[in-house]
């Protein structure tokens, strides 16, 4: 579609860095279209505050602001957990959020009946795949429009200056100037000191982190909480019941404040390159910890071999932008059914950083002290192991033998 055919679009806005350059930008390179500004809520928090006025006074003639937390958690954050997915141990935090978001932008596009949808993600990044795998699969053959690969602006620093020279208001300076990306799960850092790998991260700095502090600065008692899991997924904290995104919440706010959640990592992109980032992840590294400990009593042994191996897929399909596909949703239902015995109650400490297991107890716990005991017991004939091993060793030694004979053939 040439761009003089493209009258209404529809832009993912966050009011940050790159999404507030871009509608000026394609007034200036689309001949002048109307722009509607769509900002999916996913718990970004302050960031929102005086959105609408500023969309409108850079030139958006409205804006969509969507509450999509609770899609957010409930369709993406639960069963992520249950399926214990990462992605080189990063709790995907950006990844998860695109789709819902991204599913949102085809909705209103389509309402509005817009020629296409623009995003501000960059030609480097795995956010413009996320987006676009998105919008292909609810609005497919709308036409998508990605500055970031068009324009002549080369750089962060680039941006700011065309962002005062057309006196679009920033949050930012050049010097504070970290891509960030927030929301209800996580935050994410990326950029200037950080892309030196062998710089230490400035935790200890003023405003660096924002979720919570560095585990130096935790306070120096515990804290203990207690986790209640019905089918996997969390409903209850500290024996009071609540929803899932109220618990993530409260978690954000224990976690933070004893530094729990801090990663650091350098991990491979999905368009080939390897990015260094610092995330704050508090409440989700938490609910991840009391989750894995709970299916420690709860799963056997070849259900719980073969989730985490499967784990690694669905993680990597969150993190490359396929979480419509197919497969993710096998993946779903075989996890859905593991999940249908971890029910119980975890508890945990917090100290300066660290996740400390503190108990676990659920009513389907395959777990036996009876048996598994150093004590005296009456369940378990120790003399059957010599039959197991000969049994399982079998082959080994039939191998073995194998392999003796034809040794001495040669001689």
């Amino acid at each position: 579609m040439e761009s003089k055919k493209i009258k209404k679009i529809v832009l993912a806005y966050s009011g940050g860095l790159d999404t507030s350059v871009i509608i000026p930008w394609l007034k200036e390179n689309y001949d002048d279209p109307e722009i509607i500004a769509v900002s999916g809520n996913v718990g970004q928090a302050d960031e929102l505050e005086g959105l609408e006025e500023k969309a409108l006074k850079t030139g958006a003639s409205k804006i969509y602001i969507e509450d999509l937390t609770d899609s957010f958690v409930e369709d993406m954050i639960i069963p992520t957990v249950k399926a214990g997915a990462m992605y080189e141990h990063y709790m995907m935090g950006t990844a998860l959020a695109r789709p819902v978001i991204g599913k949102r932008l085809a909705e209103i596009a389509l309402a509005e009946g817009a020629d296409a949808i623009c995003h501000g993600c960059t030609g480097k990044g795995n956010d413009q795949v996320r987006f676009e795998l998105a919008i292909k699969t609810f609005a497919p053959g709308m036409k998508i429009i990605a500055p970031w690969r068009e324009w002549s602006i080369k750089s962060r620093d680039e941006e700011i200056d065309y962002a005062e020279a057309h006196g679009v208001p920033l949050k930012i300076s050049r010097e504070t100037n970290y891509s960030k990306d927030k929301n209800l799960w996580h935050l994410s850092h990326e950029g200037l000191d950080l892309e030196d790998a062998g710089n230490e991260p400035l935790y200890e700095k003023k405003g660096f982190l924002e979720m919570g502090v560095s585990p130096i600065e935790a306070p120096d008692t515990p804290t203990y909480l207690e986790l209640e899991f019905e089918a996997g997924a969390p409903v209850a904290l500290n024996g009071k019941k609540m929803s899932a995104k109220e618990i993530i919440l409260k978690l954000n706010e224990l976690g933070g404040k004893n530094g729990v959640g801090l990663l650091d990592i350098v991990e491979n992109r999905l368009v080939g390159m390897k990015c260094r980032g610092v995330y704050e992840t508090p409440g989700g590294a938490i609910l991840y910890a009391a989750h894995e400990y709970l299916e420690t009593l709860c799963l056997d042994k070849m259900t719980m071999h073969k989730k985490q191996e499967l784990a690694i897929t669905f993680g990597e399909l969150l993190y490359n932008g396929q979480w419509f596909s197919p497969l993710r949703e096998a993946l779903s239902a075989f996890v859905d059914k593991t999940q249908e015995h971890v029910t119980g109650k975890v508890k945990l400490k917090l100290y300066k950083g660290n996740i400390i297991k503190a108990g676990a107890w659920s009513d389907w716990s395959l777990y036996s002290e009876e048996i598994a005991t150093f004590g005296e017991d009456s369940v378990y004939d120790q003399k059957d192991s010599a039959g197991f091993i000969n049994l399982w060793g079998l082959p080994a030694s039939v191998a073995a033998a194998v392999a003796k004979k034809n040794a001495n053939k040669g001689k």
